[in-house]
């Protein structure tokens, strides 16, 4: 009998979505995955980060993680890998780490804290898992003692080295939270820095049976036993066709084979299109008025008060575009090349623009340091800014 874990990232509780909190949604995916945990009789299950949605989250929101941990660990017995995300304050969530071990819920927040591998015991086997909770370059340069390094990429490649040459006794199982090059993106993802600094390749992870990912909000495999299981509800109009899921990863002598087991949302969130008389007579069949909507009208003349007019049949419309109204104007704002291209690039530019040099290497290693001190602020952020969150192209 293989071992068998359950993989799950990006729970973002507490997320607040054009204004609207998504915490009972959140609740409805979590007994989900209780039931899915109970029905697989899985032996672990890793949270690969982003638990919560900001530094500080809202006490609803820890209430949920508290009573969903103990169901899992308490009820159903089953062993926890937990690990900050780019969201999380790692020191909150650290709390408690070693009286929680006591009941095999395993909580890795600060990097510093607890690196060692820890080894469960499941049905038929046990299986070694290395956490690598996220931390920026200057975390893991004053952790490891390595002045050199000034990228993700760089600071994963010392922490894997740090590692040593695994022992193959049991499966090697690597818990992160990363951006790794190639991995498909979606609007409700917190770019984790400026420009490609913040990627990483998924060559680091070549010494482990199976990686299991958090950061990137769709299901994918970025290379072979590399997998993000995406995150538990949809967080953007961008993810409008995603299915979201958990992952289930049995590990033996013949590798790890990957189970999708869908999560059917509270409310779904999807985009509608059409003319406004034809929205108003009520969803498509198999179609539910309550789900979270954009609308895409494609009327052409003026509306009077279209959006009080859906809501009075979708209650949950959240937002609407008009196409016809946007098509063919001179836009002002930056190109989605530029926007690509991240700021730390578009600064250089700007630099070379006005005084016409290029950055030395040592101002660019002050602007990157810059950069980073300001979003390690934003993550501190007691109060989250006014919600971006469900807009498309926003940074959340």
């Amino acid at each position: 009998m293989p071992f068998r874990l359950l993989h799950t990232a990006d729970w973002h509780l507490g997320r607040i979505f054009f204004n609207v909190s998504l915490l009972e949604d959140q609740a409805h995916a979590l007994d989900q995955l209780l039931d899915i945990a109970r029905d697989t009789r899985a032996d672990a299950l890793i949270i690969a980060g982003d638990v919560y949605d900001r530094a500080v989250p809202p006490a609803d929101a820890v209430r949920l993680l508290d009573e969903t941990l103990k169901r899992i660990a308490l009820d159903l017995q089953l062993a926890v890998v937990l690990i900050a995300g780019n969201h999380d304050s790692a020191e909150r969530l650290g709390f408690g780490a070693a009286l929680m071990e006591e009941r095999r819920c395993f909580l890795r927040g600060p990097l510093g804290a607890h690196t060692r591998p820890i080894e469960i015991a499941g049905r038929a086997g046990s299986a070694r898992f290395h956490p690598l909770p996220y931390a920026e370059p200057a975390e893991v340069r004053e952790h490891l003692g390595e002045p050199d390094l000034h990228s993700h990429d760089a600071a994963l490649g010392a922490l894997v080295r740090r590692l040593g040459t695994l022992p193959d006794d049991v499966p090697n199982i690597a818990v992160g939270h990363c951006f790794v090059t190639g991995g498909a993106v979606s609007d409700s993802e917190r770019p984790l820095s400026v420009g490609g600094a913040g990627q990483v390749t998924a060559a680091h992870f070549a010494p482990f049976d199976y990686t299991a990912l958090g950061h990137l909000h769709r299901p994918q495999a970025v290379a072979e036993r590399v997998h993000y299981s995406g995150s538990l509800l949809k967080y953007s109009f961008s993810e409008a066709t995603h299915t979201k899921s958990v992952s289930l990863v049995e590990l033996d002598d013949d590798g790890a084979r990957i189970e999708r087991i869908p999560l059917t949302p509270r409310r779904d969130l999807r985009i509608v299109e059409g003319h406004l008389g034809d929205l108003l007579r009520g969803p498509a069949a198999g179609e539910h008025a309550d789900d979270y909507l954009l609308f895409r009208l494609l009327d052409t003349g003026a509306l009077l008060d279209p959006m009080g007019r859906l809501r009075e049949v979708y209650p949950n419309a959240l937002h609407l575009e008009r196409p016809s109204l946007t098509t063919g104007g001179d836009s002002r704002g930056p190109s989605p090349e530029q926007i690509a291209r991240g700021e730390e690039d578009l600064f250089a530019d700007f630099f070379r623009e006005v005084t016409g040099d290029a950055l030395t290497p040592e101002q660019q290693a002050v602007l990157h340091e810059v950069l980073a001190g300001l979003r390690r602020q934003e993550r501190e952020a007691a109060v989250p800014p006014a919600d971006r969150s469900g807009a498309p192209g926003a940074d959340a």
